[in-house]
Order: C-alpha cells, then structure tokens, then sequence
C-alpha cells in the first residue's frame, strides 16, 4: 500500500504515543477552497502523467489512491508500459496530489507523477497591445471550446504581444491552426494578423531530478568529473571557448535578426499608417462620388416630377377647353329647340333701339 511522504513523517512523529496515534483524524481537504470563481474544470492543465505502475494495478486502486483529491473525471491505464493518466476537478488539486504522490510507493514500486503534456496547446504571436485574455478567448471559441487563453506578459504586467491559447482537444486546435494558417485572424482593426503555431511548451515544473534520469555508462561516464571551471591552455579550455565562441556568433545572428525584423516591423507600420490614410481618402472619393450620383439621380428624379405635373397641368387645361366647348354646344343646341324656326335673337339691335328711345 502507497505512504505519501507526508503522511509517513506524520506517522513517526506520533510512533511514541498509540492512545494519540489512534485519536488522530486523517487530514482532510476541503475541495471547494481550492476552485477559483469561474475556473473551469476538468481541463487538460488537471490532467496527471502516473509513470512506472504496477502491471496488475486495477483502475479502481488507482482511483482511490486520487480519491481525497476531489471528483476524478479521466482514468486511463496503459499495463504494458506501466504509464497511466487522470484528470482531476482543477489545477490547484492537481498540484496537490502531485508534490504528495509523486514518488510514494505502490506494491514495491516507487510511481512518478507529473503533468502530461498539453496536446491541444497553441502559441499565439503578433498580438497588439489591446489584445486580453478575453478577447483572445473568444476570438479561438469558434474553433472548439476554449479551456484556457492568456496574454503572456512581462514582470511589468506589459503584454509581449505573445498569447496561450490552450483547447479542449486536438481536432479543436487542428482546425484553429489550420483557419490561422490558410487565412488571416485579425483580432481587431488593425490588420496584425495572428500567427499561431503548436505550442512548445512543456508544463513541468520540475525539470530533470537525479531520479528519473536513467544511469546508463554514458552518464556514469560524463559524471566522472565533479564540476569545475576549465584551466586555460587545456583542452578543456580550447573547445569551452569554440563553443563560447559559436554561441556568442550564434547571439549575435539573433540580434541582427531581431534588429532586422524591428526595422522591416517598423517600416510595415509606416506603410500601412500610409495605406490608411489613402484607404480613408479613397472612401472619401467614392463616398463623394456616390453622393453626386445619389444628387444627380435626385435632379433627374426632380425634372421627371416636373415634367409629369406639366403633363397633367396640360390635360387638365385640355379638359377643361373640351368641358367648354361641350357647355358651349350643348348651349346652342338649347337655344336651337326653343327657336325651331331658326330665329336667331339680335341682343345688339336691341340695345340700340332702347337706347334711341
């Protein structure tokens, strides 16, 4: 049965009283205080490598040596290789079991515990100072879900214009990276597109202890000598200072690289200051010409008007001289069935003769 190192200091401490030793509680965590508000669980940063496990261990057994560390989502055992992965709740509670597994014993057999690699993790670079980890977030949601996404930031708190964008499994990050490459992922006005690429990193804190490094007679063979500092004029000294010398031309590249990619940077940004200037005024010039096409439309529109009341103020001058003459008509036609004979009244003679008498 595996000890954690913490439980097996605690267990000599009390050798010397049994009624004390029988009264003590096992420690308990409290699971709740270890999850942040809002964090997600479950996720790939929770998820455990077990190395050098039993051939015959059950996953049950497994399962409990991780049962005080909260609900346990993923349980995966490899027997033939003796490797085997879990996933807990958060990342706090993996960090827990890991500094307390990590190499306790099971069935003889001293386990390594550690955290497996990020499958589905992303580098993002070319990221503009407005770029948060919000935004970044929700820019890669559309490719799958999102279990983590950061501005990577110096000891200043300014962003590095590099981000972390970490999924929830493979296929959502092959598609993202595949998106960014064939296209361009602008994550805001400026036209910086994102450039994202497999992430390198490894998340493992611990680096290499003497313990996991296998003692072969090439290591027995390279730790002959303890370290010490070359003497000048031995061949130590001669090849340390070849390799001092090739890393020192191999800083320099780095720097004029560096030197060339600002420059080339800087001269990109200039352009395209320009281009924006000349892309505005260019909108300019269309958005002014569509208004005097839109003007011009509204002058032929306005004539159009004019021109079709003219010819409605001209059929009504027409019907009204046709109302006319039809009252005219129908006036003498009047006049004619009172006078069958023909006669014709003279109104002028008439007024003559009245005004003779």
């Amino acid at each position: 049965q595996q000890q954690s190192p913490a439980a097996e200091g605690a267990e000599g401490a009390g050798g010397e009283g049994e009624g004390v030793e029988e009264g003590r509680e096992e420690m308990t965590l409290d699971i709740k205080s270890f999850r942040k508000p809002g964090e997600k669980t479950f996720t790939q940063r929770s998820r455990l490598f077990i190395g050098n496990l039993p051939a015959d261990i059950p996953e049950e057994e497994l399962r409990n040596m991780f049962a005080k560390y909260g609900n346990i989502g993923e349980v995966f055992i490899n027997r033939d290789r003796g490797f085997g992965f879990i996933r807990l709740e958060t990342r706090t509670l993996a960090e827990i079991a890991k500094a307390e597994l990590d190499g306790s014993v099971l069935k003889n057999r001293q386990i390594r515990v550690s955290f497996a690699t990020h499958t589905a993790a992303l580098t993002v670079r070319n990221l503009l100072p407005s770029v948060t980890n919000e935004l970044l977030e929700q820019a890669f949601s559309e490719f799958g879900l999102v279990e983590r996404a950061v501005v990577v930031t110096d000891d200043r708190g300014r962003p590095t214009g590099r981000g972390i964008v970490e999924l929830a499994n493979k296929a959502a990050a092959r598609k993202a990276l595949e998106r960014c490459t064939e296209g361009a992922l602008l994550l805001t006005t400026t036209p910086c597109p994102a450039i994202v690429e497999l992430s390198e990193h490894f998340d493992n804190e611990d680096g290499q202890p003497e313990k996991s490094l296998q003692k072969s007679a090439a290591y027995y063979k390279e730790r002959e000598q303890k370290p010490h500092f070359a003497q000048p004029g031995t061949f130590e000294f001669e090849y340390s200072s070849r390799w001092r010398a090739l890393h020192e031309m191999e800083k320099q590249q780095r720097e004029q690289v560096d030197k060339n990619i600002k420059e080339a940077q800087g001269k990109l940004e200039a352009e395209l200051e320009s281009a924006k200037h000349e892309h505005q005024l260019m909108l300019m010039r269309h958005d002014l010409m569509r208004r005097q096409e839109e003007l011009r439309r509204l002058e032929e529109l306005r004539n159009q008007e004019l021109q079709r009341r003219k010819q409605i103020e001209m059929r009504h001058e027409d019907e009204r001289r046709r109302r006319e003459e039809e009252m005219m008509r129908h006036r003498e036609q009047e006049d004619l069935r009172h006078n069958p004979d023909g006669f014709k009244p003279n109104y002028g003679d008439n007024k003559d003769k009245s005004n003779i008498g």
